[in-house]
């Protein structure tokens, strides 16, 4: 596959991808062998026009008058999202969300593998979350120097979590998964991702109140 200039891509493409992986998966897991792009287009809630300028953005996908073959552009999309090489991951953070996260089952089925996790409180470490051992934070760069690793996971309070990106971004994580309440500063060519757990649920709560402003 040629080499795409995804910095030219708008931004709300990328963020469909993933959308567009979930929804093949399912049409695969059901047996469906090909779709048109009025009905991909349905089940995505796009148009068809939309849905073929996506995929524009990244090749030449389907023929005319017979659709997609669903496998085929699954593949496709995996390699676009990266999903085909494997990704290692590393933690720190082993609280309630950090764990929950390397319990996650889904992650290793995408091939994304969380490799290490780490923390600094005492009661927490030495514990073992989904058969990996919680090692001190205190070494997160000497595993990092030993085991080159692509992205890192951080579920630390807002206080600790620009200390630890700065810790991975010397060591040389490529990318960041923050879900501590803070902005991270990373310098150009690492790319952070964050997730804003409460403020998700505040735009949920204020579609709800602007459907149902009396609570009906």
């Amino acid at each position: 596959m040629s080499i795409i200039k995804y910095d030219v891509i708008p931004l709300v493409v990328i963020k469909r991808l993933p959308r567009y992986h979930r929804v093949l998966s399912e049409l695969s897991a059901k047996g469906i062998g090909r779709i048109s792009s009025q009905e991909l287009a349905a089940t995505m809630k796009i148009t068809a026009s939309q849905l073929r300028q996506d995929l524009s953005c990244f090749g030449s996908f389907g023929q005319q008058g017979y659709g997609y073959r669903v496998d085929q552009l699954l593949t496709e999309v995996n390699q676009i999202l990266g999903l085909n090489y494997g990704t290692g991951m590393i933690l720190v953070g082993a609280g309630f969300l950090g764990k929950a996260l390397v319990n996650y089952e889904n992650f290793q089925k995408r091939g994304f593998t969380i490799q290490a996790v780490f923390d600094q409180d005492p009661e927490v470490v030495g514990q073992s979350v989904n058969g990996i051992k919680v090692s001190n934070v205190s070494g997160l760069a000497t595993y990092l120097q030993k085991n080159p690793t692509e992205i890192g996971i951080i579920c630390t309070p807002a206080p600790a979590a620009q200390e630890v990106a700065d810790v991975m971004v010397q060591s040389g994580i490529k990318g960041i998964w923050n879900f501590a309440p803070i902005s991270l500063k990373v310098p150009e060519g690492v790319h952070v991702e964050h997730v804003h757990i409460s403020e998700s649920l505040m735009v949920l709560s204020f579609k709800i109140r602007q459907q149902y402003p009396n609570g009906d």
